[in-house]
Order: C-alpha cells, then structure tokens, then sequence
C-alpha cells in the first residue's frame, strides 16, 4: 500500500523511459545531457535505442536521468 501511494504521487509513473528520453534529448540533446550527467551513452555512438537499452540495464543511469 506504501508503494501505492508513492506511485500515485510520482509525475513519471505510467510516463515510458523511452518517451521520456525522446523528449529530454529533443530538448537538450546528447551533448548537453552528456556534459551535465557525465553519462557514456550520452558521448559515444549516441542513440535513443542504444540509450534506453543501457539505461534499462543500469538502475543508477536510470536514477540520474529521471532526477533530470
């Protein structure tokens, strides 16, 4: 029940990492995103598919990007 209340409180619940992604990298864009979360993905090879496939694997990434 805790986490049902968090969840409901959360402006991303329901909100899909990769919709989310597109639309801070349209705003930003990869170099900007890079330069403030210092995050590889971001520099080398920059896609939203190759992204959204790291920032699933990496709970840490994922933090940083949706703290942004």
């Amino acid at each position: 029940m805790n986490n049902e209340i968090n969840y409901k409180n959360n402006p991303l619940h329901g909100v899909g990492l990769k919709k989310l992604l597109v639309e801070i990298v349209d705003h930003y864009g990869f170099e900007i995103l890079f330069a403030y979360l210092n995050i590889n993905c971001f520099k080398t090879n920059p896609s939203i598919d190759s992204s959204v496939k790291f920032l699933k694997k990496t709970d840490w990434a994922r933090e940083k990007i949706e703290a942004f």
